[in-house]
């Protein structure tokens, strides 16, 4: 073992001699180390004693590098230094000596090649902190190189005479001699144990030569005795000399009685123990008030009274700590106060679902301050004891074990503050809005509360798409019902509560949710159809989701798109299908175009042949069972008897109010019994607007026809008219004037209704009715139905003029219709008064005859013939004169008011917003009679 240790000390003193004599010394034997007589240009021998128990030293730490292991980032610092201080050659050439270096493996080869770097970078740096250090502080930096390179500095030989020993511990080493050590090295055994680790981890030895260094530490101790590190350090290094500064593990405890008298110091400054605090902060996060911290109502949160001596730091951290209960405190009172009113108010699923996600959160939490009320009774170990198990708690311990809970916790705390008022779908939006955070800690803690909370609301989507119930007793679901009749269900009955709309479901989804569930509720309740259940059997197949509950969830918003859009498309179009087949929903909106709109020809010109007579009665008088059965004739007489039976079932005649003085023509109108579910799509006020249009269009075939039975009463008068050549020639021209005023102005009437009615039948109905067909064709749902077929009546409304952009034209047209209808009467007045005239003429020519042929007999000699004939034709002339003259005014008068009425509505028409209208006055215009009117006149016609 000798022979080993003295093996080793020569391979220690042949590194010295090599790191020492460079290249422009000679390299003495290791014996010639010891002449004191050596060359003036080599290393002094007390260079050399020193360098070697530096050496020593180094090699006998073992303290570890704060650096991790790595060669050749050691190298590439090492490498980076030389080039940073201008020595490119000797970075060169150091990389060379590595790469040679760190290829050699194997045997014989250093396998920790890292620390042989490191070695060699450490030295070089604490040489020159030896060079760059002055003597103050060197002899007043104790521990300063062990910023280094985790050793003591080496003191040179001009400190040697003030340094003292530090520790009284060595005292047994003072026998020592430093001459011994020096110059015969016999005190290497103990440094060779040190080096092979055989003897206490690092020691502390100091063997120099006075007690120099006693006065500079009693300095040091005086300027630091504030600092408790240095108490109890006052009789150290007593009684030493010389020696080596090693790092020690200190066998006596001094650390140890150091931070024993820290403790003591602390327990001076608290009144309360860590543990007791530690303990009542555990019992404020579970709303509990401790020994010492308890809950201030004033302060509205845990305290620790001030009353109790702790350091400011501790008041700090408990109170940062106790705001976890404070937190807690708020969310256990929402979810008991939830609770408590639950059967008396409208707490809601939602709502008992969000108080069991939390009660869930809290359960966890109590699982975690269970096992920290273990580790809370285990005492808490002062720094310098070595602790193995380290289940303990102290208050900086529960601050970290506390980071994560308090996340949460906040969380719950502001949505319990967001959610106090709130219930159903727009609690679930508020949480959702609060789920919006970039932390992934809090998104997956947000997203896992969302999906308890929204499961009733999913619950009640799905219940609602597939099967058509609506599981709302609470009114959280955004879909409201009310009770209406079967009529009013799909406008009424059902509609989105906007308010209970979560922010995670769009309003484009929400429409499709609401018309898919109506869409069942429809077929249930107004078709008693029971096909529905397929189709939704079939989406939820489609979707790949079954009927069954528990299927939908928050963030699966994709799969509720699906399986709303399958359901959609699928009880839709059996909806159509049942309303277009079952119920021929087309065939009855045909059946009011020809009869409501007066699209079928015959059977309107019939009815108006038939009932005329009756409808120019007093409406008061007037029986309608009597227009039922002439109603019936006409059907009967017509092509309507070929219709569908249900479809002529459902025409009625219907008496409007009447008011004094109003005929028959005037209330007279029909009416078509749209049944359920047919009434979804004609409803009252869709019927009072069809019958509004019934009565214009009623008027306009009443004009017409009248028009019709002025031609036929002039026609026939004009061919007697010739047989009254016995008139005188006044009157005879007198009355050929009349009738051709009379004839003109009823051309002129009429050329104005058979244009207007063209317009109406062709441009208005049949165009919107074409329309319509093609809406109807490309419909999707109910919804697309009810659209078509509004646009569809707008339309006609809109172009018959019954719009209120176009009530000024529809007034000037009703008194149109008036002045045509008086004209009627005039014409029927003139051409019955012609008859009169034809008929007494007739009678007073032969009355006169038979007077004359008596009078001859009795006597010859009487007065001349054709006396009294003539007095008798001269009375009827003057009446027919007079007839003659009354009527000409009556026209005159009728024919400059709808000439200037006429004119007021030609103007009005290029000024109207809707193209159509334009055409009518096209129409009406064709050939510019009125406009040249206009350039003659001079009045204004068109703008």
């Amino acid at each position: 073992m000798e022979d080993d240790d003295q093996k080793v000390l020569d391979l220690i003193k042949e590194l010295v001699h090599r790191l020492l004599y460079t290249s422009q010394h000679p390299i003495p034997s290791p014996s010639a180390s010891s002449n004191p007589n050596s060359s003036s240009s080599s290393p002094t021998t007390h260079q050399y004693q020193q360098a070697l128990r530096y050496a020593l030293r180094i090699l006998s730490s073992r303290m570890t590098p704060s650096i991790a292991p790595d060669d050749a980032a050691m190298a590439e610092s090492i490498k980076r230094r030389l080039a940073t201080q201008g020595k490119s050659s000797e970075a060169l050439t150091f990389t060379d000596l590595y790469s040679k270096f760190s290829s050699k493996t194997g045997p014989g080869s250093v396998k920790n090649k890292w620390g042989v770097l490191y070695l060699l970078k450490t030295i070089s740096d604490d040489r020159k902190l030896l060079k760059n250090q002055s003597i103050s502080r060197v002899s007043n930096g104790f521990f300063d190189p062990a910023s280094v390179g985790g050793l003591p500095a080496l003191f040179d030989s001009e400190l040697s005479d003030r340094v003292s020993v530090v520790n009284e511990h060595y005292k047994n080493l003072s026998d020592l001699d430093d001459k011994h050590f020096s110059h015969n090295l016999g005190g290497s055994s103990d440094n060779l144990k040190k080096l092979r680790g055989l003897n206490s981890f690092g020691k502390v030895e100091k063997k120099w030569g006075d007690c120099g260094f006693n006065e500079n530490f009693e300095k040091l101790r005086v300027s630091g005795e504030g600092s408790r590190g240095f108490k109890g350090r006052e009789n150290v290094g007593k009684g030493w000399s010389g020696g080596v500064l090693m790092v020690s593990k200190d066998p006596e405890n001094i650390r140890h009685l150091a931070y024993k008298e820290f403790a003591a110091l602390l327990r001076e400054e608290n009144e309360v123990s860590e543990e007791a605090l530690v303990r009542d902060v555990l019992y404020a996060c579970q709303g509990i008030d401790g020994n010492y911290v308890k809950f201030d109502e004033k302060a509205d949160g845990y305290m620790l009274p001030e009353l109790v001596k702790v350091s400011r730091a501790t008041h700090v951290m408990v109170r940062k700590l106790c705001e976890l209960g404070w937190l807690f405190r708020k969310v256990k009172g929402y979810i008991s106060e939830s609770m408590e009113r639950f059967p008396a108010e409208d707490v809601g699923t939602v709502g008992q679902a969000f108080c069991a996600a939390l009660q869930d959160e809290l359960s966890e939490y109590y699982k975690l301050l269970a096992v920290l009320e273990g580790q809370a009774m285990n005492p808490i170990p002062l720094v310098s004891e070595s602790v193995t198990s380290g289940n303990y708690l102290s208050l900086r311990r529960l601050s970290v074990w506390f980071a994560e809970p308090m996340v949460k916790m906040r969380l719950m705390a502001v949505l319990v503050d967001s959610c106090k008022t709130l219930k159903g779908g727009a609690m679930a939006g508020a949480i959702h809005m609060q789920a919006q955070h970039g932390d992934p800690l809090v998104k997956q803690f947000m997203k896992r509360l969302l999906r308890r909370v929204c499961s009733p609301l999913f619950e009640m989507v799905r219940s609602w798409v597939l099967e058509g119930e609506l599981e709302d007793i609470f009114a959280e679901f955004f879909v409201l019902s009310q009770p209406v009749k079967a009529e009013s269900l799909w406008r009424e009955g059902y509609s989105l509560h906007s308010a209970m709309l979560p922010s995670f479901i769009s309003s484009s989804l929400a429409q499709r949710i609401l018309r898919t569930g109506k869409s069942i509720n429809f077929l249930r309740v107004c078709c008693e159809d029971r096909g529905w259940a397929d189709a939704a059997a079939e989406a939820a197949n489609a979707a790949g989701t079954t009927t069954g509950r528990g299927n939908l969830g928050y963030g699966e918003t994709d799969a509720l798109e699906s399986l709303v859009a399958e359901a959609a498309k699928r009880i839709d179009k059996h909806l159509l299908d049942v309303m277009y087949n079952r119920y021929k929903f087309k065939e009855h909106c045909l059946a009011i175009k020809r009869y409501l709109l007066l699209g079928q020809g015959d059977f309107v010109q019939y009815l108006m042949d038939i009932v005329g007579p009756e409808l120019s009665e007093p409406a008061n008088t007037i029986s309608s069972f009597k227009l039922a059965g002439l109603l019936e004739s006409a059907i009967r007489s017509s092509n309507a008897q070929y219709d569908d039976p249900d479809v002529l079932d459902r025409l009625r005649v219907k008496m409007m109010p009447h008011n004094t003085g109003d005929r028959g023509w005037d209330v007279f109108s029909l009416e078509y019994d749209a049944r359920v579910p047919l009434n979804t799509v004609f409803t009252e006020s869709v019927m009072a607007r069809y019958l509004r249009i019934f009565n214009f269009l009623w008027k306009l075939r009443r004009v017409e026809h009248a028009l019709i039975g002025a031609w036929k009463t002039m026609k026939p008068n004009c061919v007697t008219s010739r047989f009254l050549d016995k008139l005188p020639n006044a009157v005879k021209l007198q009355l050929v004037l009349t009738s051709r005023r009379c004839q003109v102005l009823w051309d002129e009437m009429n050329h104005f209704v058979a244009n207007l009615q063209y317009y109406i039948m062709f441009e208005v109905l049949e165009i919107s009715w074409s329309n319509f067909l093609k809406e109807m064709e490309i419909a999707k749902d109910l919804d697309d139905l009810l659209l078509a077929h509004e646009k569809y009546l707008c339309s006609i409304v809109e172009k018959s003029l019954l719009g209120e952009r176009s009530q000024t034209l529809n007034t000037t047209l009703f008194v149109l219709f008036d002045l045509i209808l008086r004209f009627r009467s005039h014409a029927d007045r003139l051409y019955e008064g012609i008859h009169e005239l034809q008929s007494r003429s007739t009678e007073t020519s032969l009355s006169s005859r038979d007077k004359t042929k008596s009078r001859a007999n009795k006597n010859d000699k009487l007065s001349e013939p054709g006396l009294w004939l003539g007095e008798g034709r001269k009375a009827l002339t003057q009446r027919a004169g007079e007839f003659l003259r009354n009527i000409g005014k009556d026209l005159d008068a009728i024919a400059n008011e709808y000439t200037s009425v006429f004119d007021g509505f030609i103007s009005q028409l290029p000024v109207q917003q809707h193209i159509d209208l334009k055409f009518l006055m096209f129409r009406l215009d064709f050939t510019e009679f009125y406009s040249h009117l206009q350039s003659k006149t001079g009045a204004k016609l068109l703008p």
